[in-house]
């Protein structure tokens, strides 16, 4: 079969188009960005703003079946890509005769709490509205070996020594990956039913902080002792997270994210048992059949330092920048005199290095921007070394290590560079 599979770069998408692959299957993927996935043949396209269906046309030529894993936890793409863009695309399907549609809801939207669900519930109106063989699948909160959003979050709560404990939050039943994705395989074939939804829930009910224990376990560390969050702490890390969003960071800590905590991810897995055979596996059973390696101990650590090490980076360069040109202006310029620089010279090298350190912070917090922040403040950070020794050499053995202290800075930035993508 040729498929086409919308958001085919994402946790879900990826992990649809490698068993497909795999099965000799032909896919085309669409996402916004593409993310060196081989194999397939990939059409950039942002999905919120792809709202006529003449756009969609040409890339269903020759398609066979659509799976539309797209998804957004927050701002303004939410409506976007679970309504308007995926609404043009099922008047595609229809127009190029495209029966099948497979659609990744998210369990339990029908009652609403967040923008999210009230989206994510319309986007399943706009569907089942259509002349297709449509079938809606609404997962629990997924878990697989790869690691993102929720599934990621799991891991770096895990890695803290305490085990938070968040205020009003509802059960949830987590699903595995594979099974998600051998549903899906289930539902392509030419005989399975077609006009169906089901929730895909895993066999067993949990709180959020127990599944945060279960990957402690599975991690290989001792159990954390449990701390209850008061609700304005909590609510103040939701905040901070809108906050990270601004600046263009993927966060699964949002005041989105809360809402649909308080709401819980839990269903009955008995009728999708009986229509496709698939018995769900428990997250504790699924985790034991593959031990936690070194290199998912790690991951789980840096998940949880990755906002610190950006933050803390970037306000680092800001600070410095403001310290230059306020507090610290007089030591600078002496500095510069003492190197042989006067004058105005030395006053617009102080202004520009603090501008370009200011410049650089702003970059380093703003997600679109982080990658250039993070090469400018390493040349930079290797210019100070080279200017500083032509024009100040003693500063390598002042007490303090301003000198010295550089390299630990080069060492942090090259941590923030590669860590610095989601997936």
């Amino acid at each position: 079969m040729r498929l086409l599979i919308v958001g085919g770069t994402g946790f879900i998408g990826s992990a649809i188009h490698a068993r497909l692959s795999a099965e000799g299957h032909e896919c085309v993927l669409v996402s916004r960005s593409h993310t060196g996935l081989s194999g397939a043949r990939h059409v950039a396209l942002d999905i919120a703003r792809t709202t006529n269906s003449d756009n969609w046309k040409p890339i269903l030529k020759g398609i066979d079946a659509v799976i539309n894993a797209a998804g957004a936890l927050q701002g303004q793409d939410m409506p976007g890509v679970h309504i308007a863009g995926s609404d043009a695309l099922y008047a595609a399907c229809e127009s190029e005769r495209v029966r099948r549609v497979i659609l990744l809801s998210a369990i339990g939207v029908q009652d609403a709490q967040s923008v999210f669900s009230r989206t994510k519930r319309d986007g399943e109106a706009a569907l089942t509205s259509r002349n297709l063989n449509w079938i809606i699948l609404r997962p629990s909160v997924v878990i697989g070996r790869a690691a993102y959003g929720g599934s990621a979050l799991l891991r770096g709560l895990a890695s803290l020594p305490i085990l938070p404990v968040m205020p009003d939050t509802a059960p949830i039943q987590p699903v595995q990956l594979d099974d998600v994705v051998e549903t899906i395989v289930f539902f392509l074939r030419p005989d399975a039913p077609s006009r169906v939804a089901l929730d895909l829930a895993g066999p067993r009910q949990m709180t959020f902080s127990d599944a945060v224990a279960l990957f402690r376990r599975w991690l290989r560390w001792r159990p954390a002792r449990p701390l209850k969050l008061p609700s304005w702490a909590a609510s103040s890390f939701y905040l901070m997270g809108d906050l990270a969003q601004i600046f263009g960071w993927r966060t699964p800590v949002n005041t989105t994210a809360q809402a649909e905590m308080r709401r819980g991810a839990t269903g009955d897995p008995e009728p999708w048992q009986r229509m496709t055979g698939i018995a769900p596996r428990e997250v504790a059973a699924a985790l034991a059949s593959e031990p936690a390696s070194v290199q998912e101990r790690w991951f789980a650590r840096l998940y949880a330092l990755k906002p610190l090490i950006f933050g803390v980076f970037g306000l680092f360069w800001i600070v410095t920048g403001i310290i230059s040109l306020g507090p610290g202006w007089d030591i600078g310029m002496s500095l510069l005199q003492e190197g042989g620089l006067e004058g105005n010279f030395a006053a617009l090298t102080v202004i520009a290095g603090a501008l370009a350190d200011i410049v650089i912070g702003v970059a380093i917090l703003s997600r679109p921007l982080s990658r250039y922040g993070l090469w400018a403040a390493f040349i930079i950070s290797l210019a100070y070394i080279v200017i500083g020794t032509a024009l100040v050499p003693r500063l390598w053995s002042d007490p303090l290590g301003p000198m010295l202290k550089i390299w630990p800075v080069l060492m942090l930035n090259l941590v923030a560079m590669a860590i610095r993508e989601d997936r």
